[in-house]
């Protein structure tokens, strides 16, 4: 076995979901799912199939989001793992909607920071182990910094 590391391609530092589901049903699941929780939602997912085909299936709203999704497959290369890329919204809006799927068995991350796969690769094929999702802890936040946060949280509308 080998373990590598693959970096996901997000140059506009989109919000996306990276998680693990069990059917190719997945891709139209997770669309239904999307639309129904945020209506006129832009984004794009794909999903790598592990059986029979083993092809990246995908749909969205959004073609250019659509596409990003399906680079991310096929640089990841794991089967029966999804990502998904939104635009103007943020995964909050439909996380507990995706987790909801029943075919959705797990969610690696749900972020707009830089993400590394850990995959390990085998005879039978690739894995997605984990992510590395942005960067390392600097320090304890201070005062200042709860100030801070606690005003972004409100200027983007998620606290009164």
């Amino acid at each position: 076995m080998q373990l590598h590391t693959v970096s996901v391609k997000n140059p506009e530092s989109l919000n996306m979901i990276l998680g693990q589901s069990h059917f190719i049903k997945t891709v139209e699941d997770v669309h239904e799912a999307i639309v129904c929780t945020v209506p006129g939602a832009k984004f794009g997912i794909a999903f790598c199939e592990a059986s029979a085909d083993c092809l990246i299936r995908w749909s969205g709203t959004d073609q250019s989001l659509i596409d990003l999704a399906v680079t991310n497959a096929q640089a990841l290369g794991c089967g029966h793992t999804f990502i998904i890329f939104m635009r103007d919204m943020f995964p909050i809006n439909i996380l507990n909607t995706i987790q909801q799927v029943p075919e959705v068995v797990r969610i690696f991350c749900a972020t707009a920071n830089p993400v590394q796969g850990i995959v390990a690769e085998t005879d039978q094929g690739r894995g997605l182990m984990g992510v590395v999702d942005g960067f390392a802890p600097k320090g304890v936040e201070t005062e200042e910094h709860i100030a801070k946060r606690k005003g972004f949280l409100r200027t983007i509308g998620y606290k009164l």
